[in-house]
């Protein structure tokens, strides 16, 4: 009797893991990216798409698919992670396009929005290869449908078609298969097709079109270069409205920039390269930079210094007060952005327009605009924490068009603080200063276990699922749900909320600085206000093992004290949460 064939899943010589959905797009350790997984889950999602009607974002066998990949090595070569063979996740990506009966076409390395840009155009997919900011032991891609991002509402559909192609996939005959026992293609890395410029260019007249007229004459800019992989379209942007611009610190090495949580090494080297440039060429007006696949912007203010030892310091701008100066310069009619960002928005001259506030990451932002122009409004927009501006709506002035790019930018936001900060004839630092004085730090503690992070905010959430918000008052207690309206609490409930206040406050004491905690939302994760002013709010990563802090505070100093205090080491407030978390478990 002959021996039944080995299948592909009984050959694999490890333990496959599963690539899971983050914040926006799917993220998983290098080492666990085999092209096996990468290929599986994107000929699901391919698969998925196929079944969409064209009215929302449906693609067709036979039609040109494109995609592109960021500077990460494990992007696009083969390397050597824990020692196993991983990486080329492009090639996989270009496999799972041709075996889903499609034309697979590489732009190349270029920003996210710059493929998402030129695919919605011609109206058809897209897949983005990119870890985004995240360290640089991980990876991933994110995936668009004809007409923008996949949405929270797709990803159930998409992972019962994960699973299909992957118990089919794992059942062929390991002889047959494209894979071998170590979950990558047998037939080696393969050569990616060639690429083509059209989607940088097409990027680049995208605001050089519209924002025709417009000057950057005068300013001189510094641009950190790093390992972004809009790097080089940055500089020529910015040289095409005229600035002078000082490339600086290229690194052919990865650097895992985020751009919601600066920290100071981070800054002392960007402060150092603008030390540099102001001796060599004269006054810097502002640093800009991207993260990794540069859908997320840097803006960093320079002024002359008072010391005698440095001729110039650099102000770090969050990418919420960012997204502040670009709606308004655009005459935004509606404003969507996650609970995380500085709540200088409901206090400035945007309050009008502000949407209730979402989840984090992208997709909420974007389900929170579509619903605004559902309603009829005509300038919509979004951003986050980390900078990454969305147009929800085309906009049309003096005979030029800037078609909506409902997808995180880093370009626009950069091109309209920098052209509005010229047209008022004011430093960029001074252009913020004109927003309503509140501040903003964000940090993180990394490689903190996921698992234990949402044990950390389930600690402190009601077990009420509909409770989003609680205000605390001298002798009241009020609930509101996720649409603000009110929730009447039971005893036990206005019990537990009390528990959990007293436990903050055992945290976050007087000692710190904290005042009595007034409010708590749990939009997502635990944003805490309090009394004078401050607020702490503590989530857990969605694309890494990480738990971040966001801080506000009415000075920059107290906000960078917050975010200082929490993840401080050994024995800072997040250490502080996770052990008391341990002894309550």
């Amino acid at each position: 009797m002959s021996k039944a064939p080995t299948t592909l899943r009984a050959s694999l010589d490890y333990d496959p893991v599963p690539l899971k959905f983050g914040t926006s797009g799917r993220r998983g350790l290098v080492a666990d990216l085999t092209q096996l997984e990468v290929y599986l889950n994107a000929l699901a999602e391919l698969k998925y798409l196929q079944s969409l009607p064209r009215s929302e974002g449906g693609i067709g066998r036979g039609e040109a698919f494109y995609f592109a990949c960021d500077l990460r090595p494990s992007s696009s070569q083969i390397v050597t992670d824990q020692g196993r063979l991983r990486g080329g996740l492009a090639q996989a990506i270009a496999q799972a396009i041709a075996d889903a009966g499609m034309k697979p076409v590489f732009l190349g390395r270029i920003p996210t929005p710059a493929l998402a840009n030129y695919a919605l155009g011609q109206i058809r997919g897209s897949m983005m290869v990119t870890g985004s900011h995240i360290p640089f032991d991980r990876n991933g891609y994110k995936t668009n449908t004809a007409c923008g991002e996949l949405l929270k509402r797709d990803e159930a559909p998409i992972q019962a078609q994960v699973e299909q192609v992957r118990g089919w996939l794992y059942g062929q005959a390991s002889a047959g298969s494209l894979f071998n026992s170590g979950g990558m293609f047998k037939a080696g890395p393969g050569e990616l097709p060639p690429a083509t410029a059209e989607a940088s260019d097409a990027f680049l007249r995208r605001y050089t079109e519209f924002f025709a007229g417009r000057t950057l004459q005068g300013m001189r800019l510094l641009v950190y270069q790093h390992s972004a992989v809009g790097r080089d379209f940055l500089v020529e942007l910015l040289r095409k409205f005229g600035a002078e611009v000082i490339p600086a610190g290229r690194s052919e090495v990865f650097v895992p920039i985020d751009t919601e949580a600066i920290d100071a090494e981070q800054l002392g080297i960007i402060e150092a390269l603008a030390v540099a440039a102001w001796k060599q060429h004269g006054p810097i007006d502002a640093v800009l930079s991207v993260d990794g696949d540069s859908d997320r912007p840097l803006i960093l203010g320079v002024e002359p210094a008072e010391s005698v030892t440095s001729p110039c310091q650099v102000h770090f701008f969050g990418g919420d007060l960012v997204g502040m100066i670009v709606a308004e310069y655009l005459q935004a009619d509606a404003v969507v952005v996650p609970i995380s960002c500085n709540d200088a928005l409901d206090r400035g001259p945007l309050k009008e327009v502000v949407e209730p506030k979402t989840r984090i990451g992208s997709p909420f932002v974007i389900a929170g605009m579509q619903a605004a122009s559902r309603r009829g409004c005509q300038v919509v927009c979004g951003w986050e924490a980390n900078g990454g501006f969305l147009l929800g709506s085309t906009l049309r002035r003096a005979g030029r068009t800037l078609r909506a790019l409902p997808t995180r930018d880093a370009f626009l936001p950069i091109l309209a603080v920098l052209l509005r900060a010229r047209a008022a004839a004011v430093s960029v630092t001074a252009l913020f200063e004109r927003l309503p004085r509140r501040f903003s730090r964000a940090a993180l503690l990394k490689n903190f276990p996921r698992a234990t992070s949402q044990q950390i905010v389930a600690r402190f959430t009601p077990a009420d699922e509909q409770l989003k918000e609680v205000a605390f008052g001298e002798a009241t207690i009020w609930g509101r749900d996720a649409a603000g309206q009110e929730l009447a609490l039971t005893a036990a409930s206005v019990a537990a909320l009390k528990v959990i206040r007293a436990s903050l406050e055992k945290y976050f004491t007087r000692q710190l600085g904290f005042e009595p905690v007034i409010r708590v939302n749990y939009t997502d994760g635990v944003r805490i206000y309090f009394a004078n002013g401050d607020v702490a709010h503590v989530r857990p990563s969605g694309n890494a093992e990480e738990l971040r802090i966001y801080a506000v505070a009415d000075t920059q100093s107290r906000a960078d004290a917050i975010a200082r205090m929490s993840v401080a080491e050994p024995d800072g407030i997040l250490r502080q949460l996770e052990i008391f978390l341990k002894l309550n478990l």
